[in-house]
């Protein structure tokens, strides 16, 4: 019994997530809902951010991290021994989602880490493959990657690959294009559960609404809404915003359609689009423009991946950002 319980534990982070990815994935092109928005361009962007970041980079830094830290405290090995199973994963569900809280938090309040953290909002839909979608150095510097490390090097391990798979099956969830959570706000017989749920984890509402493309609506707000696994967080720290609505519109409004290796490894790659926050001379940041000058920006990227280099928008100013 003991043997089959660690078997379902050790895959719960392996064929149980990539399972639901490959559903998701099948249910969110079945039913055309990135939109057609999904060209060439952000395909190797999503694709490349799957795979460098998420199943080489972090992997890489916890293997590492597991051969260094016996060189240098080796006499805390398996110091957590002790703590039962129970209070292992609260501990590392603690630890782990509330320093990327910060961390995340940080990237959107500090203006020069902001452009580490700009591939994550650039694509102007939403879809599964946004979990993973992230530069490769805001990836690098995880503070949850190193702190999780050292605990399962404290002996921790058995509660961090579970905490691992619920915390990748609820961000994938909010990532998600199916609205899953919209039963919850139509029936009333469901609404207490409703309130409880959407202040504990994120869900599409709430974390739709940190990817919407604007904050003037009422419902999208990228100022806020920074929870992972845990919305309370941002509760807790009073930047949540709750509508039980979902945004018209997604992603940067000044995005131009950065190329992928840009998105991937800025600043050692910069962009070829002039006046954008990745390029070689481009802004820290940049101001948001309207929906409707967005929408017009967006046709002239998808000709320019398409290797059609005339200009669409003569009419909006470089600086329009």
């Amino acid at each position: 019994m003991i043997k089959i319980i660690q078997q379902v534990i050790d895959n719960l982070n392996g064929y149980g997530l990539s399972v639901l990815v490959l559903i998701l994935g099948v249910l969110e092109f079945s039913f055309g809902l990135y939109k057609k928005r999904w060209n060439k361009n952000e395909k190797f962007v999503d694709i490349a951010c799957f795979v460098l970041p998420k199943l080489v980079i972090r992997p890489a830094i916890a293997f590492f991290g597991l051969k260094f830290l016996p060189a240098v405290i080796p006499v805390l090995r398996n110091e957590f021994d002790w703590v039962s199973f129970g209070w292992g994963l609260l501990i590392i569900a603690i630890a782990d989602d509330l320093t990327q809280y910060w961390y995340h938090r940080l990237h959107h309040e500090i203006p020069w880490l902001w452009r580490f953290h700009r591939t994550h909002h650039s694509a102007s839909y939403m879809g599964m493959a946004m979990a993973s979608r992230q530069n490769a150095l805001y990836t690098l510097f995880f503070s949850q990657t190193y702190v999780t490390t050292i605990l399962v090097y404290l002996g921790l391990g058995a509660p961090r690959i579970v905490v691992g798979a619920i915390k990748s099956t609820i961000t994938t969830l909010a990532h998600s294009s199916i609205p899953w959570d919209k039963p919850f706000y139509k029936y009333k017989v469901l609404h207490p559960v409703a309130w409880v749920l959407e202040r504990l984890i994120s869900t599409p509402a709430t974390h739709h609404a940190h990817h919407a493309a604007t904050t003037d609506d009422g419902v999208g707000y990228y100022k806020g809404n920074f929870g992972n696994m845990f919305f309370l967080w941002d509760v807790i720290f009073g930047t949540a915003h709750i509508s039980r609505q979902y945004p018209s519109a997604y992603g940067i409004s000044h995005y131009e359609g950065d190329p992928w290796y840009a998105q991937l490894l800025w600043p050692i790659f910069k962009s070829n689009v002039a006046g954008s926050e990745l390029a070689a001379d481009g802004p820290i940041v940049k101001q948001d423009i309207t929906i409707e000058e967005r929408d017009l920006l967006t046709i002239r990227a998808v000709h320019q991946n398409n290797g059609e280099q005339e200009l669409v928008l003569k009419e909006i100013p470089a600086a329009a950002g």
